[in-house]
Formats: structure tokens, C-alpha cells, sequence
């Protein structure tokens, strides 16, 4: 009896996710345990293992498709067995050729499905006509895939073209964007293997006429748009920033903060001994450190707002804002306030590496209650940083520049460390986030004794 692979749920709030790509072909012996596809959640990338041991008869849904956690998206079982009660409503995925019917007679011979033979196309094939089954017709002109080029790989009875010939033909047609797949329909192109587009993609100025010889495309290479889904974790940040700016009344506050002692002590850390672990200690890790313990002092900061209600936290789970290829994301340092420098250092430097590598877990990417970007690093000296609701306040930290200070008659060029706050003004008023700010800009200036809380 077949069994269904489901899409596994991960976590409470993950209700869909992204089929990224399968790991095994329809017809491959699978393994209790074998990596059958990866997914992408709105937080992560996962794999899904099989849950069996068998043949892998069908894909329910195709790469890029987006599906709901239980869902069934594969069915693994004996070769030639029915899982049609096991095919999810929406499928889009391809199966496995059912079973030839065999005719109860010596001489006849397993078919798909007689056709007539006008309906079959011309083709160098003895009588001058191609073998192709109907449905593999059907298929090839939906998929713009010339039948007659796989007239020598059938692999049905006598050499015929059936529907798993056009399924693997179509498998191994590179991906075309738009005006390259209208050039290749209106004839006269050859594909090459791989295009100069992302992933391979095939781009108009990449095809080439049938003689071999380069042909100038029809339209200007500007003219050219990659049409790209809003899906994942991208739909996912479009539509918590628009709430976030929509559902929550923003001010932020703008300051600096004397970054002599950061620079100091970062320098410190940088030549201390290797063995103590501390050299690759960053301004980002000094900033958090005391963030956190800022953040104590000021509980109407350490927040969550709710609407009808404010949640202050005695911990502080800070949040940490990671660029990756994938788009923003946000994990969290638990209990970052009981933490040494050197633990808040390596524990923000394991969860950027999992978010990066798309690893990080539900756990890892929920729980924050306060939040900390940088965008120092880019050069970026001062930006509004928008909330991750429900929490309440959002710091955002710009690089380090000379400000001009006047110290007793004198005026003199000190190293200063933007910080921009953003707060939910629903929940927090000015005069504290601006206690707050201060608070922590004079903590920044003598980072020394924080360490000694």
C-alpha cells in the first residue's frame, strides 16, 4: 500500500511552505530516512525525509509551489501501485506512468494509449510517421517541447515517445526568462545548455538560430524583466513592515554616544591572548552587551504591546537583525542580560551563521523583546528603524564618525557612534525612551564598568 509523505509542521506559526527543490527522481528507490526535498518556511530552509522505505511513485507539487504544513506532497510505495487516493486537491506535481494494460493474448504487446494514426505528427520513422503517445503530445505542446527531437529516445513500446519522455525532457530545459521563451515558441532557436541569467537562466541574447550563427534579438536586452514571486520569508517581511507602519504610532529619537572606550577596549580584546577566545569579540557584541543591560534599568523598553495590554519582561531576549541572501531576519538572544561578552559574542555569532546558512529554528527566530540593527558596517551614519512588533523599541546603530566637541576652550574631533530609537509611542512615551537612550549612550562612553554588572 502506498504512503504519503506530508509537508512537516515546524513550529506553531509556520502554516505553509515553499517546495525549494526535490532531492529524488520519480522512480528512485528510497530509504527510510532519504532527503526527499527541501523547503523553505517564512523563518528557514528545511529538509524533508521520507517516512518510509519504498519506490518514489509521485511529486504532488512542483519546485516553487507554495503548500500547507500536513499537506501530502509525494507517495513512495511498490512500482505500478495506485496512490490516486493519496493525491492532495491543487495538486501540480508529476507521477510515475501508470501501468501498461496488457492484452491477454502471446503476441500482444504492453501500449499507453492506442492513437490514431493521423493524429500522430510526421517524423523520420519508418512510415514516415513519429510514434508519440497522446498524452505525451499533449504534454509536449504545453511544455513548447519538439517531440520529433526525442524520436530516438522513446522509451516505450518500439522505441515510442510516451509522457515520461517529455517529462524528463522538459526536466532538463533550462528555466527562460520571458522574452527568451516567446523568441524559442515563434521557432527558428537553439537552447544552449545554461545561460549567462541567474541560476542558468536563459536570457534572448543567449539563443542562438538554428544555423548556429548569433542572431541579434528583436527587442533591446533593457526591455527584459525577470518576473520574481513575492513568496517565503520575502512575502513575509513585505507584509510585517507595512503592519508594523500601519498598526503601530512610531517616533524615533536620534543620538550619539562617545565611542573612545568602545574603540579601546575592541582594541584590547584584538591583542589579547588567543586562548582566552576574545579576538574576535566586535563593536556589535559590546553594543549588545550593553544594550541588555541597559535595557534592565528600563522596562518600558523591554516590551511587548499587544493592543490592550503592555507585557514587560525581566529578561531581555534581543533581537538581532541579519542580512542574508534570503532577506532580513531576526533571531534572538535569550536571557542576553545574564550573559558574559564572551557568550552574547558567541551566541550572536551562531545564530547569524544558522540564518545565513538557513538553518536557524523556530525557536531560534521568536521570543524577542527588544531588537538591534547595525548598519555601521555599510557606512550607513543614521536611519529610522522600523519596529518588529509586538515588541516596542528598536535600536538602530550607525558607524563611528569624528564629531566636533568643545572641551574646555578647545574644540576637538571625538569619535562618536550614531544610535537612532524607534518606539511604539502607543505603549512608550518620549521622556523615558529618551532616558533610556541617554542612559545607554552613557554606558557606551564607560563600557569598562558595565562589564562589572
Amino acid at each position: 500500500m502506498a504512503t504519503a509523505i506530508v509537508m512537516p509542521k515546524q513550529g506553531n506559526s509556520v502554516e505553509s511552505c515553499i517546495i525549494v527543490g526535490w532531492k529524488k527522481s520519480i522512480g528512485d528507490t528510497i530509504a527510510e530516512g532519504d532527503i526527499l526535498a527541501e523547503v523553505e518556511t517564512d523563518k528557514a530552509l528545511l529538509e524533508v525525509e521520507s517516512t518510509t522505505a519504498g519506490t518514489l511513485l509521485a511529486f504532488f507539487f512542483e519546485e516553487g509551489d507554495e503548500v500547507p504544513v500536513l499537506v501530502n506532497i509525494a507517495a513512495v510505495g511498490e512500482a505500478g501501485e495506485d496512490f490516486a487516493d493519496l493525491q492532495p486537491e491543487g495538486a501540480t506535481g508529476a507521477a510515475a506512468p501508470a501501468p501498461a494494460p496488457v492484452v491477454d493474448t502471446p503476441a500482444a504487446a504492453p501500449v499507453e494509449t492506442p492513437a490514431a494514426p493521423a493524429a500522430v505528427p510526421a517524423a523520420e520513422n519508418g512510415d514516415g510517421r513519429l510514434k508519440v503517445s497522446p498524452r505525451a503530445k499533449n504534454l509536449a505542446a504545453q511544455k513548447s517541447i519538439d517531440v520529433a527531437a526525442l524520436q530516438s529516445k522513446g522509451t516505450g513500446p518500439g522505441g515510442r515517445v510516451i509522457e515520461r519522455d517529455v517529462q524528463t525532457a522538459i526536466e532538463q530545459t533550462p528555466a527562460l526568462t520571458p522574452l527568451a521563451k516567446s523568441m524559442v515558441a515563434q521557432g527558428g532557436y537553439d537552447l544552449p545548455q545554461q545561460g549567462s541569467g541567474i541560476s542558468g537562466r536563459v536570457m534572448s541574447g543567449d539563443l542562438v538560430p538554428a544555423s548556429g550563427q548569433p542572431q541579434p534579438v528583436t527587442q533591446p536586452l533593457e526591455n527584459e524583466v525577470e518576473v520574481i514571486p513575492v513568496k517565503g520569508i520575502r512575502n513575509v517581511i513585505a507584509t510585517r513592515m507595512l503592519e508594523s507602519l500601519q498598526t503601530t504610532a512610531q517616533l524615533t529619537l536620534n543620538a550619539s554616544a562617545d565611542a573612545r572606550a568602545l574603540l579601546a577596549y575592541r582594541k584590547q580584546l584584538k591583542q589579547s591572548n588567543e586562548s582566552l577566545g576574545l579576538q574576535k569579540v566586535t563593536i556589535n557584541d559590546l553594543i549588545l552587551l550593553a544594550v541588555s543591560r541597559t535595557l534592565v534599568q528600563y522596562p518600558d523598553l523591554n516590551a511587548h504591546f499587544t493592543g490592550d495590554a503592555i507585557h514587560q519582561y525581566k529578561n531581555v531576549n534581543l533581537g538581532v537583525a541579519v542580512d542574508t541572501p534570503r532577506g532580513l531576519m531576526v533571531p534572538a538572544i535569550k536571557a542576553a542580560n545574564t550573559l558574559s561578552l564572551k557568550q552574547i559574542a558567541g551566541e550572536t555569532k551562531r545564530l547569524a551563521t544558522a540564518c545565513l546558512d538557513g538553518k536557524a529554528s523556530p525557536d531560534d527566530l521568536s521570543g524577542g523583546t527588544f531588537t538591534v540593527t547595525n548598519l555601521g558596517s555599510l557606512g550607513i551614519e543614521s536611519f529610522t528603524p522600523v519596529l518588529n512588533p509586538p515588541e516596542v523599541g528598536i535600536l538602530g546603530v550607525g558607524n563611528i564618525t569624528l564629531k566636533p566637541m568643545q572641551v574646555d576652550d578647545d574644540v576637538q574631533f571625538i569619535p562618536h557612534i550614531s544610535l537612532s530609537l524607534t518606539i511604539n509611542h502607543q505603549a512608550v512615551d518620549g521622556a523615558p525612551a529618551a532616558r533610556f537612550l541617554q542612559a545607554l549612550s552613557q554606558g557606551l562612553a564607560q563600557v569598562d564598568l558595565l562589564l562589572a554588572l
